[in-house]
């Protein structure tokens, strides 16, 4: 009321003594309007804090051109989420560029010939490892043919053999200290024998059911006996101290055969196969393949007379690892790959066996 009545007191009521022209008065009633409104704005400024209960603070129009503090940090998030995405995409579109194409599987791997070496074609190889200094130790097999050897590696030629007894059927090999441990099959027995004469040995009888393969960590003993079971044993006294069942999605892996220890798991041949099972001696659990079909492809083609692929040497100085068969006439230093092609069959068609009883 104050306002309206102070307005129209100076619009209707000029002072005398100012004598303008309309348009003139009209200037100086704006003018004067404006500088009320003016006023009553620092009124309400200066009395903001009594303002009544029912009175709504009313919004505050920005100008367009502005932008609050919490907006500009909306804007610059945005920008930096969609900045590091970019670079992401980039990063992943480079590194596919690079990287091997056509992988099937990484647990399933294939191979590359790195060496190939020869070896006595009349070897019935059952037990294979590196010896050191490019010479191999090796168990061969067969009733009256069977041996531990020494073989270098360049050569094939044979260093030092220990013959055993017609009655004996040499099986799997391994190295644990200064000994070398050997098991025979269809039983329990096994021999030692000095690393580097070959001639000392004695008996040992061991708790398997059978003698098929060896292996070690350099701690304990690892064996099969042809099932599917993964042994623990203790080397002083060769009991089992632990049995696992081998298994792959489900299924058990029957016919372990040569045995081989490499980067804390346990490689075996798989009897009558081209496979290689790559075994967690915590559990059991197959946890890859190695498929080698094309070696004994390569060998049929060639016109030789062989048995199946048997015997796996790692050389964990070198990283070198070695593979050959039954009567093979070469030994293969191979380094693996992962699978880039489709198999010809499932996994389990092509590694898998029934067991065998002998």
């Amino acid at each position: 009321m104050l306002h309206n009545t102070v307005i129209s007191t100076l619009f209707n009521n000029p002072p005398k003594s100012d004598r303008l022209s309309p348009r003139r008065k009209s200037d100086v009633r704006l003018h004067t309007f404006s500088n009320l409104m003016a006023g009553g704005a620092s009124l309400r400024k200066k009395t903001g804090g009594k303002r009544s209960k029912l009175q709504q603070p009313q919004p505050t129009m920005m100008h367009p051109s502005s932008k609050s503090p919490f907006r500009t940090s909306k804007i610059v998030l945005l920008i930096s989420v969609l900045s590091a995405a970019a670079v992401i995409v980039l990063l992943w579109n480079t590194w596919s560029s690079f990287r091997p194409q056509g992988i099937l599987s990484d647990q399933i791997s294939s191979f590359q010939i790195v060496n190939e070496f020869p070896h006595d074609p009349a070897a019935f190889t059952q037990g294979l490892l590196y010896g050191g200094n490019d010479t191999l130790l090796e168990s061969t097999g067969l009733h009256g043919r069977s041996s531990v050897r020494e073989v270098d590696l360049q050569t094939g030629k044979i260093n030092a053999v220990q013959n055993m007894d017609y009655s004996y059927f040499g099986e799997g090999l391994t190295l644990l200290g200064k000994r070398l441990y050997q098991v025979t099959w269809l039983g329990n027995t096994g021999f030692t024998y000095d690393r580097y004469n070959l001639t000392k040995f004695k008996k040992f009888t061991h708790g398997m059911k059978d003698g098929w393969g060896l292996a070690t960590d350099g701690k304990i003993l690892y064996g099969s006996d042809g099932s599917s079971s993964l042994y623990h044993l203790n080397p002083r006294t060769m009991k089992v101290m632990k049995e696992h069942v081998v298994k792959y999605k489900d299924h058990e892996v029957h016919n372990l055969n040569e045995l081989e220890y490499i980067n804390n798991e346990v490689w075996a041949n798989i009897w009558q196969s081209d496979c290689i099972a790559r075994i967690s001696p915590v559990d059991g659990t197959v946890i890859g393949w190695v498929l080698l079909p094309e070696l004994r492809e390569e060998l049929l083609s060639a016109g030789n007379r062989i048995d199946v692929l048997n015997g796996i040497a790692w050389d964990e100085d070198k990283k070198r690892l070695f593979v050959t068969g039954k009567l093979w006439p070469k030994l293969y230093e191979i380094k693996l790959q992962p699978l880039r092609k489709p198999l010809q069959a499932p996994v389990e068609r092509l590694c898998l066996r029934a067991p065998v009883h002998f």
